[in-house]
């Protein structure tokens, strides 16, 4: 069985059975599923377990209570509840909740929607912007321009079947159909008329720029002092969504210009902007915009950093804190045709590779901003550290990493170390148990080794592999253990005694967490090794008398 996560949810069978059952919490729970990707709520699942309790029934009418009080308590929700019997004879309550095409909602005016594995109510503009994107029929299937389905440019159907056919993405039995079939199978038409996916992917020039919203993407370079030098831009509307990957890729040089690193008699050439790094990026705003609305798509190329900024706001449910996990649909034809056409991989993987491929190459995560009407995304240029990029190189190769496996190792490898808080911010997750399919194998294969315990606890990036690997790494006392540290504390208080905490931090050194001075500090008063005089900042710490 599954955890809990965007799509599904797991409810013990008390909470229905007793003398009270909690109805409401059944009916906010569907609501959320409804506002977001519809989803599956298992009943009859204690806390944590994976499986149903041994001899456990359901009772006959409960399907038929929870249709009943869900109609009662929600707007426009749909639920089919069935019982399930396991291979050992339990039995639990399957409950499917639709994808509502509105906006659910409470009875009593509630709005609620899932984020991953949470539950979040909905206020003010949000609940604007549900009933704004929840239509009675997507932007994408309407025919507001009453285009006939054969008013199509036949130069681009032909690129788009012939792209089709090639992909082994695409089944044979989609293969083998004519371009009308192919043209009704991706939504590309209804009907007599083109739909509005169709004039986009398949339309003539006019047409497209008769949508008001088709993607126009302006390229500008700035010098050190944020002057423009250098401006192009795609409006004319004559290519589709798809051709303007690859047209702004090619025609902009700056992206095929590399870094020459040194590696022993060698050199190592880096690009300036991955490659995989720009089509992500460009895919993923033409992708995942809202096409009901207005605005350019802007590329702006800094000394220092790229910065792709796309009108509208991130679909509802997707913030910069979890978009690492989260995937929302907003058009979700236009993304199946990028997938099928090989221009981006699977739902929701984009920025997983964004963080592998960045890492990969010693470089900051990507930076994403949500403004009130933008989206801003800002690749860094710079290397941080060129010597992780052989480190990786090599790990990969001896281990074969996951993609998650990768990603922490890189972060760590950056890093010197991290504290368990730390990594699981890095990697946009809600707790610390989250960690673990993160870090993998990486601890049993000795990758990486953590000291400390509970919120103490430290990972970092086993020092004897990185020598094996010839992984060349300055020496850092971010991993010194617990009692390497009090007695270095203790030796700089019997050279400098009544210091402050500031004080005796500078001297040991930065690298070390302050808090990590400050925990061992305490640890030592008590253990009445040291002893301080005042209060807050004017505190000062010195040995006590007679100790060693």
């Amino acid at each position: 069985m599954t955890d809990e996560g965007q799509t599904i949810d797991f409810k013990s069978l008390r909470m229905f059975t007793g003398k009270k059952p909690d109805w409401h919490e059944l009916a906010k729970d569907c609501v959320c599923f409804a506002n977001a990707r519809g989803g599956t709520i298992l009943i009859g699942f204690e806390d944590k377990a994976k499986d149903p309790p041994a001899g456990q029934t359901i009772p006959k009418d409960l399907p038929e209570k929870i249709r009943k009080r869900v109609g009662e308590l929600t707007v426009n929700v749909m639920v089919a509840p069935s019982i399930i019997t396991t291979a050992t004879g339990a039995e639990y309550l399957e409950l499917q909740v639709s994808r509502s095409p509105g906006a659910a909602s409470t009875t009593d005016g509630r709005y609620y929607l899932r984020v991953s594995d949470e539950c979040k109510p909905m206020l003010g503009n949000d609940i604007q912007r549900l009933l704004n994107e929840r239509s009675a029929q997507p932007w994408e299937t309407l025919t507001s321009l009453d285009i006939p389905r054969d008013r199509v440019d036949p130069v681009k159907l032909a690129h788009f079947t012939t792209a089709l056919r090639n992909s082994e993405r695409v089944k044979p039995s989609v293969k083998e159909k004519s371009e009308p079939e192919l043209l009704d199978h991706y939504l590309l038409a209804v009907g007599t008329w083109l739909t509005n996916l169709g004039v986009l992917c398949v339309g003539s020039r006019a047409d497209r720029a008769r949508l008001g919203t088709a993607p126009v993407i302006q390229f500008i370079k700035y010098d050190e002092r944020g002057r423009k030098v250098n401006k192009l831009v795609w409006d004319n509307h004559d290519l589709t969504p798809m051709e303007l990957v690859e047209v702004v890729w090619q025609e902009i040089p700056d992206f095929r210009e590399r870094y020459e690193l040194p590696d022993g008699l060698f050199r190592q050439y880096l690009p300036l902007y991955d490659e995989e790094v720009v089509r992500e990026l460009l895919v993923n705003a033409l992708v995942h915009r809202p096409y009901t609305q207005a605005g350019d798509i802007f590329l702006n190329l800094h000394p220092d950093r790229l910065e792709i900024v796309n009108p509208g706001l991130l679909p509802l449910g997707v913030t910069p804190r979890n978009i690492l996990h989260t995937t929302v649909r907003r058009n979700e034809h236009l993304a199946k045709v990028f997938h099928d056409l090989k221009l981006m991989e699977r739902e929701g993987s984009g920025y997983d590779r964004l963080y592998e491929v960045l890492l990969s190459q010693g470089r900051p995560l990507p930076e994403l901003r949500e403004g009130p009407d933008r989206v801003e995304v800002t690749v860094r240029r710079r290397v941080v550290k060129p010597e992780v990029i052989d480190f990786l190189t090599k790990a990969d190769q001896a281990f074969q990493l996951t993609q998650r496996e990768r990603i922490t190792l890189g972060l760590l490898a950056q890093q010197d170390s991290l504290t368990a808080h730390d990594l699981v911010a890095c990697l946009e997750l809600g707790h610390a148990e989250a960690l673990g399919p993160w870090m993998g194998h990486l601890q049993e294969r000795g990758l990486v080794k953590q000291v400390g315990r509970t919120r103490a606890t430290r990972y970092y990036v086993d020092p004897n592999l990185m020598r094996k690997l010839d992984f060349i790494s300055t020496t850092t006392l971010t991993r010194i253990e617990p009692h390497r540290l009090r007695a270095l504390i203790l030796e700089d208080l019997s050279r400098h005694p009544a210091s402050a905490i500031g004080d005796i931090h500078k001297r040991i050194g930065n690298e070390i967490p302050l808090s990590q001075v400050r925990r061992e500090l305490k640890a030592l008063v008590e253990k009445r090794d040291i002893v301080y005089q005042g209060e807050y900042r004017w505190r000062r710490y010195s040995l006590e008398p007679g100790s060693v």
